[in-house]
């Protein structure tokens, strides 16, 4: 089976943010793999008006041409991977915005996270694979989380340390999340082929 294409979104847009680092990090042990070919999709280069369209795009074609160039590049995708910041128990404004802006395009799509904030973004995550449920996404079960002491040294609030200083505390639950992001990856690919299939017949 051909190389699954995976979108890394970086879900904070603040012009202080600390999501660069995790992003760079995960984009680091995913291109590692050689089943998986990445790419990073900053939120920020996107410039995605709040939503206003009539409805979904399931229902409704969507109007917006910045929204419409964002449906068409997260249709280039097999799945994602969210480097999520957890502001106030749930994900980033601009990351819900983003989400709605699209939905067939996020159908049978693998979904991986890496969290970050006091507690590991743990709120985030869980808001995220609700959200993803929804989306017809599969959200893989294992996650990457920055949280406590591993993210005080790593943020420009604490140490600032690189990446590095903490691998040994969330290397292993990267692989896992690796692991079934592949997994699932390639076996949504291969369902939505067999779509693609049936209906050309």
């Amino acid at each position: 089976m051909s190389k699954l294409k995976i979108g890394v979104i970086i879900s904070s847009t603040r012009d202080t943010r600390f999501a660069d680092k995790p992003a760079q990090w995960i984009v680091e042990k995913a291109k590692e793999r050689p089943e998986l070919d990445v790419e990073v999709l900053d939120l920020r280069d996107f410039d995605l008006p709040f939503f206003n369209e009539v409805a979904s795009n399931a229902w409704v074609p969507t109007q917006d041409p910045k929204a419409v160039a964002w449906q068409e590049k997260l249709a280039e995708f097999d799945g994602f991977i969210f480097v999520v910041a957890e502001y106030n128990r749930a994900i980033t404004g601009a990351l819900k915005n983003a989400i709605d802006q699209a939905y067939v395009e996020w159908n049978k799509k693998v979904g991986g996270i890496v969290a970050y904030g006091s507690l590991g973004g743990a709120r985030a995550a869980e808001n995220l694979r609700t959200i993803m449920i929804e989306l017809q996404m599969v959200p893989t079960r294992s996650a990457v989380h920055i949280g406590g002491g591993e993210f005080m040294k790593v943020s420009p609030l604490g140490e600032n340390a690189d990446i590095s200083a903490i691998e040994g505390a969330i290397a292993n639950s990267a692989k896992d999340m690796l692991d079934q992001l592949t997994w699932w990856g390639n076996a949504a690919k291969a369902a939505r082929q067999n779509d693609l299939a049936q209906a050309a017949e």
